[in-house]
């Protein structure tokens, strides 16, 4: 069955369910946010999502990062895209936002460091399992084949997508990303005491303690308003923060496989965006799934850190247009 625009819908089909506790947190924002809603999966998550634009537009699924709920993406930006000509799904991972906690399983600091040396530890679950979130809310939606686009872990996910069924990504955009791969891509150790700090003491500490962290991994050629990111911070806790569930992304993150050859299978148009100044994933990340990725086309922003500020969303939305147009021409 064809949507309007040539996309096609979905009439059956399930994925394999999962096992584990899920704790749904209704009613925990204060805020009321009348635009979102849930899917339920068939392997037992619950994923909160918005869609922006119209109906018939060109589908595209947009996957934040590490511990960011879907407010992350910026709304002047999705609707810029909106403006381009899709259809924006954003919505938030598994542990992040309104969407399923997974409380069946508690993270260490322990099993991070044995994690990160490569020892054998027990993971809740993985990138493939967060690409596999992605696709079920696709399904939910009916919708076949989309562009993805993800930012940070958010690309790595998006990258494990296009490797997990390609016949189902029409174009790929990797921004702030890396391949999994510990020669690439790596984080300033400064950073680390910051990323393991506790969100859990109340809202004017998780507030405090974002705007401290923003300050680090901005972009410094475009200084934002910290009104902005305080805003956003408060926003982010009304939603529901959990810092257990940030260590479980965090293992799932760490302990993800090194994509550098399967990446070589990729043959979906692949746009990859990186800024100069990322201290949170280092810009051989992004140039290593440039290199990685047949045709992949590389943009490098001078003075981008690791956020998202307005003065970059033109460059994004090239980005994700190229590639997009390029599956077109290919389609044709």
């Amino acid at each position: 069955m064809t949507l309007p625009g040539g996309h096609s819908r979905i009439t059956s089909g399930s994925r394999r369910r999962w096992s584990g506790t899920v704790n749904i947190l209704d009613g925990m924002a204060e805020r009321v946010f009348p635009d979102e809603k849930v899917a339920s999966l068939p392997h037992g998550v619950e994923i909160c999502y918005e869609t922006i634009g119209e109906p018939d537009a060109r589908p595209l699924l947009l996957v934040m990062g590490l511990s960011g709920p879907m407010t992350w993406w910026p709304l002047e930006l999705c609707r810029q895209l909106a403006d381009d000509g899709f259809l924006v799904i954003r919505y938030d991972n598994r542990d992040t936002g309104r969407s399923s906690r997974m409380s069946d399983r508690r993270v260490t600091r322990a099993d991070l460091v044995k994690g990160f040396l490569g020892r054998r530890i027990e993971v809740p679950y993985s990138l493939k399992d967060l690409a596999e979130d992605g696709f079920g809310l696709l399904d939910h939606l009916g919708i076949e084949k989309a562009h993805v686009a993800g930012v940070s872990m958010g690309g790595m996910i998006a990258q494990t997508m296009a490797l997990e069924h390609p016949e189902r990504v029409l174009s790929l955009t990797s921004i702030s990303s890396t391949t999994g791969s510990r020669r690439v891509g790596w984080q300033d150790p400064k950073l680390l005491p910051a990323l393991l700090r506790r969100a859990g003491r109340g809202p004017e500490h998780y507030v405090q303690g974002s705007v401290d962290f923003w300050r680090k991994i901005a972009s410094p050629a475009f200084p934002g308003s910290e009104d902005e990111v305080r805003e956003r911070a408060e926003m982010t806790w009304e939603r529901g923060v959990t810092f257990s569930g940030v260590m479980r992304q965090m293992v799932a993150v760490i302990t993800q496989r090194d994509r550098t050859d399967a990446l070589g299978r990729v043959r979906v148009p692949t746009s990859v965006v990186h800024g100069l100044s990322d201290r949170m994933v280092h810009v051989s990340g992004g140039r290593a799934t440039a290199r990685a990725i047949p045709g992949a086309e590389l943009t490098l922003v001078p003075g981008m850190g690791h956020d998202l500020p307005a003065e970059v969303f033109p460059t994004i939305v090239r980005a994700i247009s190229r590639a997009a147009a390029r599956a077109a021409r290919e389609a044709a």
